[in-house]
């Protein structure tokens, strides 16, 4: 994999006040979770300006739709590093524009467990982004049958959450709570 996301934590941009403070923070890599379609570029553009690679979730852009299109409008227009989405269209689309793609997974039963794993076999993403991420043993399961490098989110509240996840095998945790954004 050419891109290595080699960062614990993986700080999660809700508002533009938080996306501003992140360009200040100490990380290389950042999330921005919330925005509107017109601000994507210039977010983008003010990210590589801070020196950041930026990880966009293209399901929470408000006016777009998760497509291929998408992808082409995001790696053209915002140039993240790469994307992250629960759909398996985008993450295929997202791969082929050479963004990391990084698929978001909601494991709430067996059943979502199961079908997880065959959206996983036929994808392929760079990245698996296990919610909630607070079930090592589901971290651990992950990585162990698919080989693909998970990042643990959703529900990681202390430091203790982080050091578990990462503990059962998570490369990364995402987390939106500004306290754990201190390097540890």
């Amino acid at each position: 994999m050419a891109n290595l996301i080699n960062q614990k934590i993986l700080p999660a941009a809700r508002t533009l006040k938080e996306f501003d403070e992140l360009m200040e923070s100490c990380y290389e890599r950042i999330i921005l979770l919330n925005a509107h379609v017109a601000q994507v570029k210039p977010l983008g553009k003010r990210a590589r300006a801070f020196g950041k690679k930026l990880l966009i979730h293209a399901d929470l852009i408000d006016g777009l739709k998760s497509d291929e299109y998408a992808m082409e409008f995001l790696a053209q227009e915002a140039q993240p590093e790469g994307i992250i989405t629960t759909r398996n269209s985008a993450v295929l689309a997202a791969k082929k524009k050479g963004l990391i793609s990084i698929q978001r997974l909601f494991l709430i039963d067996t059943m979502a467990l199961d079908s997880s794993l065959t959206q996983l076999a036929r994808t392929k993403p760079d990245y698996v982004e296990v919610l909630p991420g607070i079930i090592p043993h589901l971290i651990e399961e992950i990585t162990v049958r698919t080989s693909i490098p998970v990042i643990a989110g959703g529900f990681i509240r202390t430091k203790e959450d982080v050091d578990r996840a990462i503990l059962a095998g998570a490369t990364s945790v995402t987390t939106s709570r500004r306290e754990l954004w201190t390097k540890s």
